[in-house]
């Protein structure tokens, strides 16, 4: 229970279901923002973990707050900042839900003598019957959908889950809560990241990271301007670049290791192949090569065809049937088939034929 209407309303739902409910709270970054107004504070603030445990006392349910920080500062927060120091753009939510919400709380199911872990996700779990495979699908309401992000779940874990709200659309979500009297019912969505105050990364990463100067080049490796690290930089950024050629430059490559940072036109983005590492399949095992199945490398973006063109341990290519923008290395590709995800992983490379 993150404080939130999301999670307030699948505890909600369960206790009207008749389970046994048990509210945990996940403490995992707790600075402060004393600017910020009531509601508008991180998530993961002393506020929220009050929203949720007064929820709970209105549900009438037992209520936790389980210390992970330092976990999550190794799993989430390190690795945030390692991959912009690498010259990467990692998804910190995606990370969050495999190594804390999801692997770190069903772990301690039975400290709390239960059987299922439910989240306010929206996203829905097809449990399957008679030895048939457990399914992972895209939440109803196509604008709150967060399987993106819920791609590495296994069988196992897929098990013991339950997804309350991802059959709702969001506004059912808040009539839910205004019906059953929980006072987050209007609280506002949480729009950050929830450790990046103001969602100013570049700031959060450069007040960690030494800053080591490189240069800013063309396509040609013409040198058009000097940087103050690659940490700043993601692909497909054109503001910020202290560049002015006349027509709009984006960046096309980051090399950490040479600490150049490349820009180009915008249709120098534009790639149909993604190498892809990490690579985990909800089902066990990877779909048929050159299956027909649709891949999501944007959390906003839409699912868009593609193919399984080659597998080798953890790792995958995946063939686009049209050149996508900004196939960033280190975000997440999430694959679908349908409403269905199939698995997914974090991208290294992407190229065009």
């Amino acid at each position: 229970m993150s404080g939130g209407v999301d999670s307030s309303v699948a505890a909600a739902l369960l206790v009207e279901q008749g389970y046994d409910v048990v509210g945990v709270t996940m403490r995992l970054w707790t600075e402060e923002r004393p600017d910020e107004l009531r509601g508008h504070q991180q998530c993961c603030s002393v506020e929220d973990i009050g929203d949720a445990r007064r929820v709970a006392g209105q549900l009438g349910i037992r209520h936790y707050v389980l210390n992970f920080e330092d976990a999550f500062r190794e799993h989430v927060v390190d690795p945030f900042v390692d991959e912009y120091a690498a010259g990467r753009t990692p998804n910190p939510c995606a990370r969050c839900n495999e190594h804390i919400k999801y692997r770190a709380l069903l772990d301690r199911l039975p400290a709390f003598d239960a059987d299922l872990l439910a989240t306010g996700h929206y996203a829905r779990v097809a449990h399957g019957e008679d030895g048939a495979p457990h399914r992972l699908l895209k939440g109803v309401d196509e604008g709150k959908d967060q399987s993106y992000v819920l791609y590495m779940l296994d069988q196992e874990q897929l098990a013991r889950l339950l997804l309350p709200v991802g059959g709702l659309r969001k506004h059912e979500v808040r009539e839910v809560a205004r019906r059953t009297g929980l006072d987050v019912a209007e609280k506002p969505d949480s729009v950050e990241i929830c450790f990046v105050p103001g969602n100013d990364y570049r700031s959060f990463v450069s007040e960690r990271v030494d800053p080591r100067p490189g240069e800013l080049r063309d396509a040609a490796g013409a040198v058009l301007a000097q940087h103050e690290g690659v940490a700043g930089f993601t692909v497909g950024q054109r503001k910020g670049l202290g560049i002015a050629v006349g027509e709009p430059r984006y960046v096309t490559a980051i090399d950490a290791a040479t600490n150049v940072v490349v820009v180009g036109e915008e249709d120098d983005l534009y790639a149909d192949h993604a190498a892809v590492e990490a690579v985990t399949w909800v089902a066990g095992a990877a779909p048929a090569p050159g299956a027909p199945i649709e891949a999501k490398a944007r959390y906003k973006a839409e699912a868009a065809p593609a193919a399984i063109v080659g597998t080798a341990g953890d790792s995958a290519t995946v063939r686009f049937d049209r050149r996508q923008r900004a196939l960033t290395p280190g975000q997440t590709i999430a694959l679908y088939r349908g409403d269905e995800v199939l698995g997914g992983g974090t991208i290294v490379r992407a190229w065009r034929d």
